[in-house]
Order: structure tokens, then C-alpha cells, then sequence
């Protein structure tokens, strides 16, 4: 009788993870059965990118690091990157047949979708997937920094880029700090601030103490982009939404990446009053159309 009470309780503590785990999925059995032409027809262009890659991240597919599908994808609990990075030798042979048919029948509706210029913007998106208690910004780590330590924080990984707290932004090392990674030797930071709220920025590598070995370097493709409506640039994309910059229709940015929490956030550079400032804008407010008719999907052929 223990025995299955024992067996009875371990289903009941596992059938929560796993419906979980199976949530955090933008189509859950992608991998188990064919998809239809029309039920992709039902989704945004932007989405039927993240379905295409996920296809792909369940096999631990290794994205650029940085990039906004390696940011997605590091903040789904089931996604572990491949220790080996060679995409053709780890993760490729891993697909089925069948999810390979999936991946071609994704890439052809989406360039249905360039040739009809449309982003199919009315369609399903794949933020509403995203469970509000994985609501911190994708793409950055809890890290273990030496306790005791005050560190200055800038928009951009330069001393004399714009600095939030009326130019005394800091973090302290005694509480939570979450970590992207490296540029140009300055560490992009997440942290809560003394008022509540969240501040991301860099701090000067060069005065940290107990960095974690593993960060990854981030390398951008910056891209000029016109603000198509009026939008707050923010340093705080997580609580607060406080506004670094009003951006007026027409404005041009330098897009840098995305993340993703319950909206996507385009990671862009601009100047204020002659300062270099680095903040979040929501990515609906930017007109990608020039480019995307270009674009190439992250992950390439069989």
C-alpha cells in the first residue's frame, strides 16, 4: 500500500512540472505531428520565426550568442544549448523526418508572407506563450558576484554614456545580479534598484570582482530602424518602465537585439542631448519593413 501511495504522490508532484514544461512550448508537439499550412497561416511572421527555431532549440541547437532566438530560448526551462556548438553534427542528425518537413513547411509560409509583404501582424503571437512568472528579461543569468562591491552602472559600455540615478547609477553586489554578458570588457547587467524598480546597464569589467567564468561575448548586428510611432525609450523593461527618452515618429535608432519577457523588447542605441544612451523600446513601435524582405531565417537547410 506505501508503495503506491508513494507512486501516487510522485505523479502528483511531476504532472505540475510537466504541464509546465509543456506550456512553455509555442507549439508543443511540433515534433510529433506534421503541421498545416493553414494553421501557420494563423500566426504572426515574427512568431513563425521562434516556431521555426524551436524546432531546433529542442535538440540544443547552439544560436548566436546575443542574438534574439538565443535570448528566447536560454529562458525556456526545457532548452539545453549543445556542449558541442557544430549545429550540423550535434543537432541536425537529432531531427526526424517529420520535424524536418515541419521546418521546410514553416520556411515556405514565411516567404508567403515576404512575398505578400505582409507581417501578418493580426496572427497568433508568440509572447502570449510566455508565462507571466518567467517574467524577467530573457538572456540573463543569475550570477555569483564577490559580495561588498559598489559598481558604477552606464547605459553603454562607455564611461561617458548616459548614467541613470542622476548620474549615480550602481549596483551593489550584495543583492541580486543577473549578467548577459561581455562587450568590449564592460559586463551588461540586471539588477532591482534601491526603489523597486530594475535597472540594465554595464558596469566596467575592470572592477569586478568574482566574475563567473562562461559569460558569453555579445557581438551585435546593428541595423538603422525608423520609430514609426511615438514610444518611450526605457532602461527598466521588467517593472517600472521608467522613461530614459521620448522617441517621436520618423526618429531613427540603431537596433541592436531583442528580448523578450510578456513583450518584446528591441535592444537599441540613439542619442540624447549629445550623450550615448542604450535602452528598450517595444519592438511593435519600430518599422522592420525595409529590411525584412531580405531576411534569412536563423537556422539554415537540412
Amino acid at each position: 500500500m506505501w508503495k503506491k501511495m508513494a507512486a501516487v504522490l510522485a505523479l502528483l508532484v511531476l504532472l505540475p512540472s510537466v504541464a509546465l514544461a509543456g506550456g512553455q512550448y509555442i507549439i508543443p508537439d511540433s515534433n510529433t505531428r506534421h503541421l498545416t499550412r493553414s494553421e501557420l497561416w494563423e500566426w504572426s511572421y515574427e512568431s513563425l520565426g521562434f516556431i521555426l527555431n524551436e524546432i531546433f532549440a529542442r535538440h540544443g541547437y547552439c544560436f548566436e550568442p546575443g542574438e534574439k532566438y538565443d535570448n528566447y530560448f536560454r529562458s525556456r526551462p526545457w532548452y539545453t544549448p549543445n556542449a558541442d556548438t557544430d549545429n550540423r553534427r550535434a543537432c541536425y542528425p537529432q531531427l526526424s523526418t517529420l520535424e524536418w518537413n515541419n521546418e521546410h513547411l514553416v520556411k515556405e509560409v514565411r516567404q508567403e508572407m515576404r512575398d505578400k509583404k505582409t507581417r501578418n501582424t493580426n496572427g497568433k503571437n508568440y509572447l502570449d506563450y510566455i508565462e507571466e512568472s518567467f517574467d524577467p528579461l530573457s538572456g540573463f543569468f543569475l550570477v555569483e558576484l564577490k559580495a561588498g562591491q559598489k559598481l558604477a552602472v552606464y547605459s553603454a559600455p562607455d564611461a561617458q554614456s548616459y548614467r541613470g540615478a542622476n548620474g549615480k547609477a550602481a549596483v551593489s553586489t550584495n543583492g541580486a545580479v543577473y549578467a548577459a554578458g561581455w562587450e568590449d570588457g564592460w559586463l551588461l547587467l540586471m539588477y532591482l534598484t534601491n526603489n523597486g524598480s530594475v535597472r540594465v546597464g554595464y558596469a566596467d569589467g575592470g572592477h569586478i570582482k568574482g566574475v563567473p567564468s562562461g559569460l558569453p561575448m555579445l557581438e551585435w548586428d546593428p541595423v538603422q530602424v525608423t520609430v514609426k510611432e511615438n514610444a518611450i525609450l526605457t532602461d527598466d523593461p521588467v517593472k517600472a518602465f521608467s522613461t530614459l527618452a521620448r522617441l517621436g515618429t520618423g526618429s531613427q535608432v540603431t537596433y541592436l537585439t531583442e528580448y523578450q519577457n510578456r513583450y518584446a523588447w528591441a535592444y537599441v542605441e540613439t542619442t540624447v542631448q549629445g550623450q550615448r544612451v542604450r535602452g528598450f523600446v517595444k519592438a511593435d513601435a519600430l518599422d522592420f519593413s525595409a529590411g525584412m524582405w531580405n531576411e534569412e531565417d536563423s537556422i539554415g537547410e537540412k
